[in-house]
């Protein structure tokens, strides 16, 4: 009797296993790559349009048009503009954010001419730290709406080392091949936003003796991805499916950028400001001024004690901070980006047919404990949530055409609920 796996083949072309770069299985056949796209061809010829995908169309049908398109020509200062529409405050942060993506599609679009001079532009991975809550994730949603390109947000806590169980690091290219329509050429040209990246810290001040599997280990796989290697990723990503074939990805133009929270690393920097503090005025008297904000002080060697290895901040060398939000802050972002939370609220509304307002009083004292949490523009929701949750309860059984959200009413609410600062 014949292997089960060697009697693999495409059931439409009868094209073996071994002689195709990816066959997908159903329940009593297969369909290898080739048919798929031929399918898809069909599909576009007959019907004018393929079911799945944006629209845009390129020869062959099965692609999607990513390539240098005119919002990856955005300057830094129109991408920072559009980064405004969505994000309060964080200037220097979106400045970061805007030039590095600027200056790496300039970099991929350059063209090879015959008089080149031999300078080879290298890329510029970007490092965001900022306490939770401040806009670090959301920044890099926003570069997604705004940049036509393949983009995908991984998370780090999920990595461990290769062979333990978790993901691998190259799962992440997998998740911007998915983001690319499996293109690989597009993908080579995008963007990832690793979260959560001081959750790999190294669990001790020295190089580990022992397994540290989702901490150093995880750090020394994403080296190569970071400076730039040929990574084999499954098409499926993940470990599951070891029999299927692997795409060779590039990830020398692949722009990373990692964000983190680093909680507790502003006593880090506390004490290297107090080491430098030589003489009858130094820099810690500059640094008084501004002690609720000693990320601003951020520097490498910061992030080498918190855990982080030097190789890898070496492969990281666009370091900004993201600040905290103050009253003010928290208040814009409850009313002016076109996302903001009131507008979420009045759309949910609306859609009843129920206009709802909230008093000034009301707004002022959401704030006011939204600032006490001190988990920034996170806190406003939870707040909001339990406001309107008995609002939002009876709206639709009791048809009404109005609501109004006064201040004592908040106050009560809250108090029912004994939501207090940690």
């Amino acid at each position: 009797m014949k292997n089960k796996k060697e009697d693999t083949h495409c059931s439409f072309c009868g094209k073996p296993a071994d002689q195709t770069a990816l066959l997908v299985s159903g329940q009593e056949a297969q369909i290898c790559d080739s048919c798929i796209v031929e399918a898809g061809s069909i599909v576009e010829q007959q019907l004018g349009f393929l079911p799945k995908g944006d629209g845009k169309k390129e020869k062959g049908g099965d692609k999607k048009a990513f390539t240098t398109t005119a919002k990856s020509k955005l300057t830094p200062a129109e991408i920072k503009k559009h980064l405004d529409e969505y994000v309060i405050g964080q200037d220097e942060a979106k400045k970061v954010l805007s030039v590095a993506v600027y200056n790496h599609y300039k970099r991929i679009n350059r063209k090879k001419n015959d008089d080149d001079d031999g300078i080879e532009l290298e890329k510029s991975n970007i490092l965001l730290v900022g306490e939770t809550g401040t806009g670090k994730t959301l920044l890099a949603r926003t570069l997604a709406k705004v940049l036509d390109v393949p983009f995908c947000i991984a998370d780090a806590t999920v990595f461990t080392e290769a062979g333990y169980v978790g993901e691998d690091v190259e799962s992440t290219i997998s998740r911007l091949l998915q983001a690319a329509d499996y293109n690989v050429e597009a993908a080579q040209r995008g963007i990832i936003y690793i979260d959560e990246i001081d959750k790999i810290s190294r669990k001790g001040d020295n190089p580990s003796i022992t397994r540290d599997v989702s901490g150093e280990g995880v750090q020394q796989g994403l080296l190569k991805l970071l400076e730039g290697t040929v990574a084999n990723v499954s098409p499926q990503g993940g470990r599951k499916h070891p029999e299927q074939k692997f795409l060779q990805v590039d990830t020398s133009n692949i722009l990373f950028i990692c964000g983190g929270a680093f909680e507790g690393i502003q006593s880090i920097i506390g004490r290297r400001i107090d080491t430098q503090a030589i003489g009858f005025k130094s820099k810690l008297e500059s640094a008084d001024s501004d002690q609720n904000n000693l990320l601003k002080y951020i520097a490498p060697a910061d992030l080498r004690s918190y855990g982080l290895i030097p190789e890898i901040i070496g492969r990281l060398p666009v370091l900004s901070y993201l600040n905290p939000l103050d009253k003010d802050a928290l208040k814009r972002i409850l009313l002016e980006p076109k996302n903001a939370l009131i507008k979420q609220y009045t759309k949910l509304f609306d859609i009843e047919g129920v206009r709802l307002d909230f008093t000034p009083e009301t707004i002022d004292y959401i704030v006011e404990k939204a600032h006490e949490y001190k988990v920034g523009a996170r806190g406003l929701r939870s707040i909001c949530e339990a406001i309107m949750l008995d609002w939002m309860y009876d709206a639709p059984s009791k048809k009404m055409k109005e609501v109004l959200v006064e201040l004592d009413y908040a106050k009560a609410t809250l108090e029912k609920l004994n939501l207090k600062a940690a």
